[in-house]
């Protein structure tokens, strides 16, 4: 579902060039969660940024469900956008003068779903918010606001999620409770999930690991012990 091969992303600044991602290889199959591990400046956010299309790398090349990112138009990228991807972000990003069901709906819109309205109140009764459709983003708690996030992203239906440090701003319990949610989503769904945090671990609940360190991939494997479930994390 997504491959990267030989990419790197570097940023001009004051001082010179600065390299954020380096030949990096990866691979992520549908159905497979991988968490993406190193800590704050290690490239994780950028790698995300470059798989969504919402930055280009300056080598290599990306292909997401058989498109070539590295060699297609703005317009086929924004439409890549809309069918193929979704974000979740730490800081949740909803619409505050939006309900928790019409934040839902607007990602259903975005990707341009016949029937966004019964998706919409469908992914929110799972996420366990049905009882909230009506209240607006700060009438709810963080985790709330979190899981409203994790609806809008299912209620696309894109076969892939990127999820960028997705419980930096949770407790355990509700963090536990988002992750849950999104292991669902590639075991039972069968959608590619590519998670990136800092926390060692969170990357037990993965299928891979990948840890990254000054843009450079230095791991690649399952969980050192194996895979655990959720509900045996502790942080």
């Amino acid at each position: 579902m997504i491959e990267l091969d030989g990419v790197g992303r570097e940023y001009e600044t004051g001082g010179g060039t600065v390299a954020a991602l380096a030949d990096v290889d990866l691979q992520v199959d549908a159905g497979e969660l991988v968490v993406v591990l190193g800590p704050s400046g290690c490239g994780k956010t950028t790698l995300l940024n470059l798989v969504g299309a919402l930055d280009v790398p300056t080598s290599g090349t990306i292909r997401v469900a058989g498109k070539d990112l590295t060699a297609t138009s703005r317009a086929a990228l924004a439409a890549y956008r809309r069918s193929t991807v979704t974000f979740v972000f730490q800081t949740f990003n909803l619409f505050p003068s939006l309900t928790a069901l019409e934040n839902v709906r607007f990602g259903a819109d975005v990707a341009r779903r016949p029937d966004a309205a019964a998706a919409s109140r469908e992914v929110l009764e799972r996420v366990g918010l049905a009882d909230r459709a009506g209240h607006f983003p700060g009438m709810l708690s963080g985790g709330e606001q979190q899981r409203v996030a994790i609806a809008r992203a299912l209620a696309t239906g894109n076969p892939v999620i990127l999820a960028d440090e997705p419980t930096g701003e949770l407790d355990f319990h509700t963090g536990r409770q988002i992750l849950e949610l999104l292991a669902e989503q590639a075991a039972d769904a069968g959608r590619s999930v590519l998670l990136v945090s800092h926390n060692r671990e969170i990357a037990r609940m993965a299928d891979r690991v990948v840890e990254l360190s000054g843009g450079r991939v230095l791991g690649d494997g399952p969980p050192a012990g194996g895979r655990v479930p959720v509900a045996d994390l502790r942080w």
